[in-house]
């Protein structure tokens, strides 16, 4: 399987209707935006919904959300030290057996998130090792996600119809509680696959025509009470493949190159040799 043999750039476009897209803790849990108030999805996110979206599909995943694990491990150092096919065994992270390119090698082809997005693994120290750290680059990157317009967030009480605690006779204070949902907007991310990076960790052309498989799917599966089914959607892939590794243009010059309206249509400008390819979501 050969490593990524052309730069790649990407864009997804998606709408939000009556969801909290992505909840931001320090501030109740509203929906995230910015000084602006545009709307806000963080990478983070996006990388955690894309995850799933590979684990259902059955691809390796290290990074595992605990609603979604399979593999029953209770920490990321577990699954680490785990015997394969599920995890690397415990002797994987002793430098003594092991150097850290080494490990660093096993670990990437062992985990497609690990050899896509880059992991750090710093683990403490052991009777019989000394302790490892080991920081590994990925070639994916994706940007967080804003909105094409200021956001308008609706705010609802609500209130649950039993105690938590007490004998029932009276109403506590966490019967009372507030939801936040973004009304309608449409969002915008973009991202990078670079085979420099790729290089190092072993990402291949069949792992980016994965990933370009699952971004239009990209919120399948992730249906909550703060995002209903059919709530988020993916409208539109925007997937430049480069002609070499080094790439045609800067990935700042082709994301530039995508004009987004706020009613979710959008013009693609022509970029010489370099062709947009346009999928549709699902």
């Amino acid at each position: 399987m050969s490593v990524l043999s052309h730069k790649i750039d990407f864009a997804i476009i998606f709408s939000v209707k009556h969801a909290n897209p992505n909840g931001d803790p320090l501030n109740g849990n509203r929906p995230r935006t910015d000084y602006e108030g545009f709307g806000e999805i963080t990478d983070v996110c996006l990388k955690r919904k894309l995850r799933d979206r590979l684990q259902t599909a059955g691809h390796p995943i290290f990074v595992q959300s605990d609603e979604k694990k399979t593999d029953g491990m209770v920490s990321l150092k577990a699954r680490a030290e785990a015997e394969s096919p599920i995890g690397l065994g415990k002797d994987a992270f002793n430098p003594k057996k092991n150097t850290k390119d080494q490990t660093a090698k096993k670990v990437c082809e062992q985990w497609l998130d690990v050899r896509s997005f880059g992991q750090v693994f710093a683990f403490g120290k052991e009777a019989d090792a000394a302790g490892v750290s080991i920081a590994i680059r990925g070639p994916v990157t994706i940007q967080s996600a804003f909105s094409i317009e200021p956001v308008s967030i609706t705010s609802t009480q609500i209130t649950k119809s039993v105690n938590s605690e007490g004998d029932g006779t009276k109403k506590g204070s966490d019967t009372m509680g507030m939801k936040h949902r973004v009304d309608s907007a449409i969002y915008v991310a973009y991202g990078a696959m670079t085979p420099q990076l790729a290089d190092k960790t072993g990402f291949s052309d069949t792992d980016a025509e994965t990933i370009k498989s699952m971004l239009p799917k990209l919120f399948e599966g992730d249906a909550s009470s703060a995002r209903p089914e059919g709530s988020m959607a993916v409208s539109k892939v925007i997937w430049w493949q480069h002609n070499s590794k080094a790439g045609q243009y800067s990935s700042a010059k082709v994301h530039a190159s995508l004009t987004v309206n706020p009613d979710g249509s959008y013009i693609l400008d022509k970029l010489d040799g370099l062709e947009g390819q346009e999928i549709d979501g699902f």
